[in-house]
């Protein structure tokens, strides 16, 4: 006897469709709107110095009988006590500190990365070694290893890069680190080694796409640090060297005569603080995006 029967689309529930850590993360930072506007404004700083200085002015052109006037719509920033344009230096330093930020990054990451996660996952003898290693690099001061880099290899753009990209690396190895030792005790990366998947492939294909998260968020909180140790580097004069200009360089510049032409310290001082700011904001959201403790809102 023929019964009338519905569809099975009809009787089954309705599959919820499914979304991944980084779809959720995602979702999360969206609803962050400080982090997003940071997001923005860093997005805008980056192009406006970046292509800022091919339609400003010569940063380098000393005029002096321009000398330390004041922001007008001819100079939007005024002039320095040479007579150069200070919003051209301005864009110019940013194109510098936003370049050192990345570059020392970089290299933090991928010397710090490689360390922490052989360490972590070979563990042992070698986890020891390497650890000590890291400690005793970190007994170094910070200002006496740069000056010793300047001295034997003299003053040079790259080497700032390096300078403070190698010092950085030790809390990316150990952060690192740490994340693999919890992750190597996990029962599929014990599956994978029980059934002869290469150590290089589980390193590849398990282990670091798993500590993603926290690389990317001490990524993102590493470039304001090694911003801010740049304009440092500069303000003592171990950094960029004149005529080009950092935001350390001109802050420096603009220290020495702030009573009597203070813009010559503000506009500096306000982009790299508003820089700084925004990149602590997305860190910051970053983190709570990325950590699954609050997957479940």
């Amino acid at each position: 006897m023929p019964t009338d029967t519905a569809p099975a689309t009809l009787l089954a529930p309705e599959a919820e469709e499914g979304h991944s850590l980084w779809q959720d993360a995602w979702a999360r930072l969206r609803k962050n709107r400080l982090a997003v506007f940071s997001a923005v404004v860093l997005t805008v700083l980056a192009v406006v110095c970046g292509l800022g200085p091919f339609f400003a002015q010569d940063y380098a052109a000393q005029d002096l009988a321009r000398y330390a006037t004041k922001p007008s719509l001819q100079h939007w920033f005024g002039t320095d006590t040479l007579g150069r344009d200070l919003f051209a230096r301005v864009l110019t330093g940013g194109q510098v500190s936003f370049s050192v930020g990345l570059c020392a990054t970089v290299v933090a990451l991928l010397v710090g990365v490689t360390f922490g996660t052989v360490s972590g996952f070979y563990g042992g003898r070698v986890d020891m070694v390497m650890m000590r290693f890291v400690d005793i690099l970190y007994s170094i001061p910070f200002p006496i290893f740069v000056i010793l880099l300047m001295v034997l290899f003299q003053r040079s753009f790259l080497l700032i890069f390096a300078a403070i990209g190698l010092v950085h690396w030790l809390t990316m190895a150990r952060i690192v680190r740490s994340a693999v030792l919890s992750i190597r005790k996990m029962e599929f990366i014990e599956a994978a080694e029980a059934t002869g998947v290469p150590r290089r492939r589980i390193i590849f294909r398990h282990v670091l796409p798993n500590v993603l998260g926290p690389v990317i968020i001490y990524t993102t909180l590493t470039i304001p640090a090694v911003m801010l140790l740049e304009a440092f580097l500069s303000y003592l004069g171990l950094g960029v060297q004149p005529p080009l200009a950092s935001w350390g360089v001109l802050i420096s510049e603009g220290a020495r005569s702030m009573e009597e032409f203070p813009w010559l310290l503000l506009f500096p001082a306000g982009a790299l603080s508003l820089t700084l700011f925004c990149l602590n904001f997305l860190g910051d959201g970053l983190r709570d995006a990325l950590d699954p403790k609050t997957s479940k809102d």
